[in-house]
């Protein structure tokens, strides 16, 4: 008999052992009051799921439902996509040769460096000053972003094209930026951090 937790299997290498077996375990349950959920039961069986894998008279093998489940997952997007993916297939690593070397090019995307990327806060100030331009051309607009280098940003002497045509757009405003924590701007620091397409979880 092996437990797993909540779980049991009762087996041995005949069908009049496993009955004799099975019978002193289900009087035990009896006398301790322990109920079993019927619908889990399984009686002399060949073969079954044990924890995720399906065992029998051949050894552990791996449960087709579960790999076919693996297969149809979207490519991941995100590190913690990539991440839970590789925990995900990590599962059934004993079953897969050369496991390590085929996750190894994933397993570098956790462990590479996040490049620093400005344009979108820049991109986002740009769009919203030239979108009501007429409206805010001659006042003064203060900019409150997280993005602290973005002041000296601006002023790069060795900026890209594209900056430069963000700089000289930027500079027809009276425009200052200030530095203020997303910790501190808690709702805009929310919704600017929300992944598309990402499915809904009720809470």
């Amino acid at each position: 008999m092996e437990v797993f937790v909540d779980d049991f299997i009762v087996y041995t290498y005949s069908f009049e052992a496993c009955l004799s077996n099975l019978s002193k375990v289900l009087k035990r349950c009896i006398d301790t009051n322990l109920v079993l959920n019927f619908e889990k039961c399984h009686f002399m069986v060949t073969e079954g799921i044990v924890l995720g894998h399906l065992v029998s008279n051949r050894g552990i093998e791996v449960d087709k439902s579960k790999i076919d489940i693996i297969t149809s997952l979207p490519n991941p997007t995100i590190v913690r996509e990539v991440r839970s993916f590789l925990g995900h297939a990590g599962f059934y690593r004993r079953f897969i040769k050369n496991f390590s070397k085929l996750a190894l090019p994933l397993s570098k995307l956790l462990s590479c460096p996040r490049p620093k990327s400005w344009s979108q806060p820049i991109s986002a100030i740009v769009f919203a000053l030239d979108k009501f331009r007429s409206y805010l051309l001659g006042s003064k607009i203060i900019v409150f972003s997280d993005q602290a280098a973005l002041r000296y940003l601006l002023k790069k002497p060795d900026a890209k094209p594209r900056l430069i045509r963000w700089v000289l757009l930027l500079q027809e405003f009276d425009l200052e930026i200030r530095d203020k924590k997303g910790t501190e701007n808690s709702m805009a620091d929310h919704l600017s951090r929300i992944e598309k397409g990402s499915e809904l979880m009720p809470i």
